[in-house]
């Protein structure tokens, strides 16, 4: 079910039912080649175990991802990238955005140096990842203009929020996009979609799903569907330390580290955007 927001839009006419798309349902061939990367050793044990909070399978074909299309992952984890590098690897092309710069802070060394060495040590099954600096404002170029099929992000609105990136990005993304391609975005759920993010929430690490639908719309994006999947209605958004006190990252430790392991992940929104076949 829709969240009231997306409702709300839809009720009040702004979404053209001309521009919505069928969601692209995996067929039997992709979807046992799909099935086979989610069962590989080459994924972590510790990412393997979010999959019931993430739903990665339903959340790709929400997407409309197919193996032959080119897909950019703007500030990646381990996570997607375990799945997407290859599951696009024979016929598709896999784009790792990553925000971190070997010319920044000595921690975002340690993170490109933990990314770039999980691509070495998986080399067989993620060496075809394309490694490129996503970083605002130094860089936004991540992939020649109108060349991705889709680009997607998880998780990382709020963080692009903290330092007044959100519009830079999406508009980053919006020119990387053929005519046509899809924006992908998850993101932890603020409940109550109206009103401009002044940031204060998403410094918690939860933002509300009307404001990514309105900066990305403000770019020419049109608002595709909303699902969710990734929705966890035992997570009220009032913890001590913001999401970061839900699993996996058990900001308190221990305490009451049984409490939070039972809400599980954060409540999550899912949106997909398209690039208008015809732009301005």
């Amino acid at each position: 079910m829709m969240k009231m927001i997306f409702k709300a839009t839809l009720a009040a006419g702004t979404l053209l039912s001309a521009t919505m798309l069928a969601n692209a349902d995996f067929d039997a061939e992709t979807e046992k080649k799909f099935d086979a990367v989610l069962a590989g050793k080459h994924r972590s044990e510790g990412n393997a175990v979010r999959d019931k909070y993430r739903h990665p399978k339903e959340t790709l074909e929400f997407f409309g991802v197919q193996p032959d299309m080119t897909v950019v992952e703007i500030w990646p984890g381990s996570y997607y990238t375990e799945i997407l590098a290859p599951f696009l690897r024979e016929d598709g092309k896999y784009v790792a955005a990553v925000s971190s710069s070997v010319n920044g802070s000595a921690r975002a060394r340690r993170g490109m140096a933990g990314y770039l060495t999980s691509l070495v040590e998986k080399d067989d099954v993620l060496g075809k990842t394309h490694v490129s600096e996503f970083t605002y404002p130094d860089s936004l170029t991540t992939v020649p203009a109108g060349t991705a099929d889709m680009v997607l992000t998880f998780r990382n609105v709020h963080n692009w929020m903290g330092v007044k990136a959100e519009y830079g990005i999406l508009a980053a993304a919006f020119k990387a996009l053929k005519p046509g391609g899809i924006l992908g975005v998850v993101e932890h759920r603020l409940d109550g979609g109206e009103g401009v993010e002044d940031g204060q929430n998403a410094r918690r690490g939860y933002v509300r799903e009307g404001y990514v639908i309105e900066v990305a719309r403000s770019f020419g994006f049109e608002v595709v569907d909303a699902s969710d999947i990734n929705a966890n209605p035992k997570d009220n958004k009032n913890h001590p330390r913001g999401v970061w006190t839900l699993p996996p990252r058990f900001a308190l430790g221990d305490q009451d580290k049984e409490k939070y392991t039972e809400i599980g992940e954060s409540d999550r929104f899912t949106l997909k955007f398209k690039k208008p076949e015809q732009t301005q």
